[in-house]
């Protein structure tokens, strides 16, 4: 080969590797060009949806217009729309179901810490710009209380046995920490306020007072806060349930933060009632921070008959109703149970993020004195009947509405637990005090077992029929009032009840008697509600 030819050679190598490289060059940019177009589109998705977030003023503010301005009718979750006259605060749209989602032991998925109304300032602090507020709270008014998705580990602590329990081993007394030190809690929607600089004008305070430790029914006396020099305003046994006319004149716009049990006798959504009706009167917005319903996980219990209306029941709704306050203040106003009328109230509710009426939430401090624990809020539904009666429900304890006994039982082997009633905080002067009562202990039944059972006649029903055996001659309900009723009648809305508990009724009977009742409240509660069944 001579050296021309070797040249030639050589630079048809080179030309031929320059073409490979140009190729592979082309080959890269496309391929890269297929990633950034790749990007492009999931960008333009995600701007989607949030275009879709955006597509009117009150989605993109977080608030929907309910009634005649309401553009869906067909809502879901927390997203579904209220009453008409009454706005609801939206979830805000989140990029992607994974962010707000954690896997549990089996690998499925799970909705992440539970969002508090109280959490949301984005979408309340806007509302109450330029204008006075009155707050209705107590104690359990910690701001992200962070009530747990606690499903899981409340079935976890369930399986720990019975024979070793001791008073909070199946669940942690409210106030204590695993090794029983004393929680701190988070800031408080007062002091909130105040660092946002709301102008907060008066404190609007229940039964049990601010700090919840007075007396169950025990009058509420006006006071001041002592951090903020509030003013704070009993509306529980100081005469009236409504704010008087001077103290409607301190504000423009009334906040409801508080924690409910979801019982009709559980008297903070009494009080939120009235509120209500003052404000619709005076043409006062109301805002509710929704919070979820330790007891939303079901309905049960007889209609309240408007004989027996009293201070611990007011409206037609079941013993257990299942809603939160929120959902509770809409059906007020759009069933028309206020004075005004239907829609009387302007209301709006900022609901909670990453809640179901399945979910089984945990509070973090006592919602009242007497329920100290979980497992109390869960028995209250089932135990409290024992009020009044000759058996005491355990006030003076450590563990009221956990336990039931009385001192006329003796020598019975199925009621072979004892105590003896004191009086403490938040319990002076109780039944039975200083006498040993023989009963029953419920603190080592399975938390499943409860909240399958719902409502649970059984425990008041073998109580009835072994005193009955014992001591014929002492009344189990107690004295009736003026009206011939008796406590358990005030309790449940009715005398049925009572009356078929007498003529020897089981459990089963009596609680199917009231089925029919729940099921047409179901459906009528059905428009109101802002998180799925």
């Amino acid at each position: 080969m001579t050296a021309g030819n070797g040249r030639f050679w050589n630079r048809m190598k080179i030309l031929f590797m320059m073409i490979i490289l140009i190729m592979s060059a082309a080959m890269l940019t496309a391929c890269g060009g297929a990633g950034t177009q790749t990007e492009k589109n999931g960008s333009a998705e995600s701007g989607s949806e949030s275009s879709g977030s955006e597509k009117t003023g009150s989605e993109s503010s977080g608030l929907e217009k309910n009634g005649s301005e309401k553009t869906k009718s067909e809502k879901s979750g927390a997203e579904k729309a209220g009453t008409a006259g009454s706005e609801t605060a939206k979830p805000a749209k989140e990029k992607a179901e994974a962010e707000k989602s954690v896997k549990n032991g089996d690998g499925n998925e799970e909705d992440s810490d539970i969002i508090l109304g109280d959490e949301r300032a984005d979408i309340y602090l806007p509302l109450l710009d330029g204008k006075r507020v009155a707050l209705f709270t107590n104690q359990t008014g910690i701001v992200g209380n962070r009530i747990e998705t606690a499903t899981d580990s409340l079935e976890d602590k369930e399986d720990t046995g019975t024979d070793s329990l001791t008073v909070g081993e199946d669940l942690i007394p409210f106030g204590q920490n695993l090794d029983g030190s004393s929680v701190e809690y988070g800031e408080h929607i007062v002091d909130a306020f105040v660092r946002q600089e709301v102008n907060l004008t008066v404190i609007f305070v229940p039964e049990h007072g601010l700090r919840g430790k007075d007396d169950a029914g025990a009058q509420v006396l006006d006071s001041v806060d002592e951090k903020t020099g509030v003013p704070a305003v009993s509306l529980f046994g100081s005469g009236s349930a409504y704010p008087s006319s001077g103290d409607m004149d301190r504000f423009d716009t009334l906040v409801i933060d508080i924690q409910d049990v979801g019982l009709r006798y559980y008297t903070y959504y009494i009080t939120m009632y009235y509120l209500m009706d003052a404000c619709a009167a005076a043409g006062k917005e109301v805002i509710i921070l929704d919070r979820p319903n330790p007891n939303g996980f079901y309905v049960d219990g007889p209609i309240l008959q408007d004989e027996f209306v009293s201070g611990v029941g007011i409206l037609p709704i079941p013993v257990v109703h299942g809603m939160t306050l929120g959902e509770l203040a809409q059906m007020f106003n759009g069933e028309g149970w206020l004075s005004g009328g239907k829609d009387a109230c302007l209301l709006t509710v900022v609901p909670c993020e990453n809640y179901t009426h399945q979910t089984k939430s945990s509070l973090v401090i006592n919602p009242s004195p007497n329920l100290k624990d979980m497992r109390a809020v869960y028995l209250y539904a089932s135990t409290c009947y024992f009020e009044n009666t000759a058996f005491s429900i355990g006030r003076g304890t450590e563990f009221p509405f956990e336990i039931y006994g009385s001192p006329y039982i003796t020598d019975n082997d199925e009621f072979d637990f004892s105590f003896t009633p004191v009086s403490m905080e938040g319990a002076s002067s109780p039944d039975f005090e200083g006498q040993e009562c023989y009963g029953k202990d419920l603190r080592g039944v399975p938390l499943r077992q409860i909240w399958d059972e719902k409502i649970n006649l059984e425990y008041v029903i073998d109580a009835y029929h072994a005193l009955q055996e014992q001591n014929p001659g002492i009344s189990f309900f107690g004295q009736p009032d003026g009206s011939g009723h008796y406590w358990i009648d005030i309790l449940f809305g009715t005398d049925r009840v009572r009356r078929m508990i007498e003529e020897g009724a089981g459990p089963r009977e009596i609680e199917q008697s009231w089925q029919t009742e729940v099921e047409a409240f179901k459906e009528q509660r059905r428009p109101y509600l802002l998180y799925d069944e």
